[in-house]
Formats: C-alpha cells, sequence, structure tokens
C-alpha cells in the first residue's frame, strides 16, 4: 500500500524529503539508478511495488494470519531503513517525541487494518476503500465548494462496492477494516507532516518504523508463533518490506526531486487500478463491471480533488 497520495499532500507525507541528498550511499545508488527513468515512470514503478508487495503479503495469509504479516512486513522494513537512516532524538523534545510516537502509531495501525481488510476484500476494492481517508482529508484542507463533487463521485464509489442483496461477496467486515485503514492513512499524512518539520532528514520515519514494530510485535508473534523464524517466510517477508516499503519510498523521494507536486498526486491517484491489475493478474482477483466502474469513481474524484487543491 502507499503512503502518499492526493491532493498535493504527496510531497509532505515524506518526512525528510529535503534532505534526501544527504543519505546514505544505498539509497543515493538507487536514486543514481533510476535517473534514466523519466518521473512519471518512477512512480508508476512505485506504486506498482507497493502492490506487488500488498499481493505478495496477501499470499502469505495461507500460512500466516493477517497480524503476523503485517509485524513480518514492519519488521523487515524497520531493519532494512535502519541500515541506511538512523533515527537522531538528541535534542528533540518530548512533544516532538510525541508526535513522532503518533506517526508510528498510525502507521502500524493503518498497515494492520488494511491487511485485515486485505484478507477479506480483492485488493481492488480495499485500496479503492482506503483512499477515501487520504482524498477526504484533502478535500477538508482545500475547503473549496467543487471538492463536494469528489466526495460525492467518491461515495458513489463506495456504495457500488458496498455487499447489497443476498447475492452479494464483498464483506461488510473488510469495508470496515479498509476504512479504518483509510482513517489512519489521513492521521499519518497529518503526522507525517508533523514529523518531517521536528526530526532531522528521514530519521521521523526510521523512528516511526521502531514504534510500529514495537506496537504490532505482540500481535504478530501471538499470532505468528514459531512460523515467523521459517526462513521461507522470514524471505518472502523481506520481499514484502522491500516492496511495500524501501523501493517505493526511494522513488517517489526521487519522483518528487523531478515533477510538479499537482502531477505527482494525479499520478498517484491511479493506485486503486493498479492494485485492481495486479489483483488480477498477480492473485487472480477477477472484479465485476459495477466494482470497475467504482474504483473508477474513486481514482476520478481523487484526480478531481488533486486538480482542484493544486488550482
Amino acid at each position: 500500500m502507499g503512503q502518499s497520495g492526493v491532493a498535493g499532500m504527496t510531497a509532505e507525507s515524506h518526512p525528510g524529503a529535503e534532505s534526501y541528498r544527504m543519505r546514505p550511499s544505498p539509497v543515493r545508488a538507487l536514486r543514481a539508478a533510476s535517473d534514466a527513468i523519466p518521473p512519471p515512470g518512477l512512480v508508476l514503478l512505485a506504486i506498482l511495488s507497493v502492490q506487488v508487495g500488498a499481493g505478495l503479503a496477501k499470499n502469505l495469509f495461507a500460512q500466516l494470519p493477517p497480524t503476523a504479516v503485517v509485524f513480518l512486513r514492519i519488521a523487515t522494513g524497520a531493519v532494512m531503513l535502519l541500515a541506511v537512516v538512523r533515527p537522531r532524538v538528541r535534542g528533540l523534545s518530548r512533544r516532538d517525541l510525541g508526535v513522532g510516537v503518533a506517526f508510528g502509531l498510525s502507521l502500524g495501525l493503518m498497515n494492520l487494518s488494511f491487511y485485515e481488510a486485505l484478507a477479506r476484500l480483492p485488493i481492488g476494492i480495499a485500496v479503492s476503500i482506503e483512499f477515501i481517508g487520504p482524498l477526504t482529508l484533502a478535500v477538508v484542507s482545500s475547503r473549496r465548494r467543487i471538492d463536494l463533487l469528489w466526495v460525492a463521485l467518491a461515495a458513489v464509489g463506495v456504495v457500488l462496492l458496498a455487499p447489497w442483496g443476498d447475492a452479494a461477496s464483498t464483506s461488510w467486515a473488510g469495508i470496515g477494516f479498509a476504512a479504518m485503514a483509510g482513517a489512519f492513512w489521513a492521521a499519518y499524512i497529518v503526522f507525517s507532516q508533523a514529523t518531517g518539520a521536528r526530526f532531522p532528514g528521514a530519521s521521523g520515519l526510521s523512528f516511526a518504523m521502531i514504534v510500529s514494530t514495537i506496537v504490532i510485535a505482540p500481535v504478530g508473534v501471538a499470532s505468528g508463533g514459531i512460523d515467523l523464524l521459517r526462513p521461507e517466510i522470514l524471505l518472502i517477508g523481506a520481499g514484502v518490506g522491500l516492496l511495500s516499503s524501501v523501493i517505493p519510498y526511494s522513488l517517489e523521494l526521487e519522483a518528487l526531486r523531478r515533477m510538479p507536486k499537482r502531477v505527482f498526486g494525479i499520478l498517484m491517484s491511479l493506485e486503486p487500478a493498479v492494485a485492481a491489475l495486479v489483483g488480477l493478474f498477480v492473485l487472480g482477483e477477477v472484479l465485476k463491471a459495477r466494482e470497475w466502474a467504482a474504483i473508477g469513481c474513486v481514482v476520478a474524484a481523487s484526480v478531481g480533488a488533486t486538480r482542484a487543491g493544486d488550482g
């Protein structure tokens, strides 16, 4: 899942974006390799990486419960991030640390809710409902009347996705978890901006990842048990952490360095559609025409809110 996305808030949702050039050599090497790729290509690769990572995580649900998989994802992502970015807390006030803790809590709960939704819904539907969170935050932040249109369009999408009737196959519980993930995603964006203003460089994100790991560890370890130590599980978990966190975060930062935030936000609005395509080709999740129409409504609402927020 992406952790940035709509209506001009994407850059601020990456703490440390301005100090990207100070990153250690592994990330600078990735940036050097990405110089040959046009910025839109970087954004699309980041989206694809997040969704393939989610698809890989979903395949693990046959062996581990979602709570264990999300712990594995966050823990491996934290280890990889700490290898290149160490949290710097010296000189920070208690309030600064509190903001960092809130950032970590929102990050952990966002992923936990999303993975619970992913266990009950096709990935395209889960991401579309989750996207309502940052979209709503964007609309509230802009305070333009036309944004009510985008809210209504997104609401139409949610109504189309709801499991009406006896033959409905969509899970209400899954919708609830996806909506919770969207709310925590909105909180993630708010606390990400605040953390980026208080922590030097990208150390705020590494601090938040540590907090998330500590918060999710009890339920993740209890549900996963000894299976978490199986080599093949650890290897897949490392792949999920790499695809879901390290690679897309680096690609998005590089894209933001080379393109306007408005264009970045519009491209990120394609995430629900990409998620549905990953679900189709990677997981074999075939959606109905009504569900594709709902995803189209959410994408159109996100694009509209992004363009209106920029204007």
